[in-house]
């Protein structure tokens, strides 16, 4: 089988990126979306798919099939389509639940292949607008470990890292655990801890908690603002396992708590340590777990066009950036940026030309 056209259910900020990081790569691929008539329209005007569906079932004779529609409807879809399909068409969902896809998978007689996936990346805002052809870049992808013995697997393979995704098996149900404590715990967290805050004040109602909310609080609070609509089904389906991590959570906050009460600051040290220590080792330079890549920090001075001459000077040299981050600029003096490369050796050698052009590294 070679893959020749793509169909992709929903057109919002994974399918449509998943459109444009193919487009991007001068993919000759022959790409169909399915969407409302406006979405479509703008797709096809930007040339983002070459074609659009009249009805879901039209996609049946694809080679892949992207479910990319809310996790329900991409479930209710998958439903469906799934023994309609040809021998050989592969259908992959994009959802943050695999478990409940396998299981439907497993009581359904299809002549096609399942290759569950789930994407780890994203943004706040959501639609066809906000998606983004480098969305996917140097993001972890899981694909479901019960997929590796599908025949065509290894072409599905490198559609996912044509879009500059990073591969990793999970098992379907090992998955929602994991991503039971890694995203949704959080983003609970994040809902909690911003109304907990909110709802406090003076007596008098002239102060208002979170006027005081500094960057740290926005920064360990910025999911909160995640649509509850992207999450409903998400509560639904993966119930269990966020039951369960919000139970080890709360046993850390009241042992948290008994310790404060009784002034424990040894054992206190002792959390803070292990916690710092956890915390560092996850990667810094990707979009997930997975393995890492290369940084060099450059200390730059606040001047106009450092990023561009930067930039200039890897392109210049033929070296790729993987990844780019301004840590840290003070007006007027001068701050960090982290560069990220594929390997030590590509590392190595920007370090070379970045010192030599007169900056300074680490």
């Amino acid at each position: 089988m070679n893959i020749k056209n793509i169909s992709i259910i929903g057109l919002g900020l994974i399918g449509g990126s998943i459109a444009k990081a193919l487009k991007q790569n001068s993919s000759p691929l022959l790409i169909k979306g399915f969407d409302r008539k406006d979405v479509l329209k703008n797709a096809l005007k930007e040339k983002v798919i070459d074609q659009s569906l009249n009805s879901i079932e039209d996609a049946k004779d694809s080679d892949i099939i992207f479910l990319c529609m809310p996790t329900e409807e991409s479930l209710n879809i998958f439903i469906k389509m799934a023994p309609l399909l040809n021998e050989g068409t592969i259908i992959s969902d994009v959802c943050g639940v695999k478990s409940v896809f396998q299981e439907v998978w497993q009581k359904t007689k299809s002549k096609g292949i399942y290759i569950g996936g789930h994407p780890m990346t994203g943004k706040e805002t959501s639609g066809y607008s906000s998606s983004d052809p480098f969305l996917f870049e140097n993001a972890v992808y899981i694909v479901s470990s019960f997929a590796k013995e599908e025949k065509n697997l290894n072409e599905f393979l490198d559609i996912i890292r044509s879009l500059g995704a990073r591969v990793r098996f999970l098992d379907p149900y090992l998955h929602d655990e994991v991503i039971s404590k890694v995203s949704h715990l959080p983003q609970l967290l994040s809902v909690a801890l911003v109304n907990s805050v909110g709802e406090n004040g003076n007596s008098s109602g002239e102060i208002n908690y979170l006027d005081f909310a500094a960057g740290g609080f926005r920064d360990m609070t910025r999911i909160a603002s995640s649509s509850f609509e992207i999450w409903e089904a998400v509560l639904k389906l993966n119930r269990k396992e966020i039951v369960n991590a919000i139970e080890a959570l709360n046993k850390k906050l009241t042992q948290i708590e008994e310790l404060v009460q009784n002034g424990d600051m040894k054992t206190l040290r002792s959390l803070f340590q292990d916690a710092r220590i956890r915390r560092d080792v996850i990667p810094k330079n990707t979009k997930g777990f997975i393995n890492p890549l290369f940084d060099i920090f450059i200390y730059v001075e606040d001047k106009a066009g450092v990023l561009s001459k930067l930039s200039t000077l890897m392109y210049e040299n033929n070296i790729n950036i993987k990844d780019v981050e301004i840590l840290k600029i003070r007006e007027g003096a001068g701050g960090t940026m982290r560069f990220s490369f594929e390997n030590k050796e590509v590392a190595d050698r920007a370090t070379q030309l970045i010192e030599q052009a007169g900056f300074k590294t680490q």
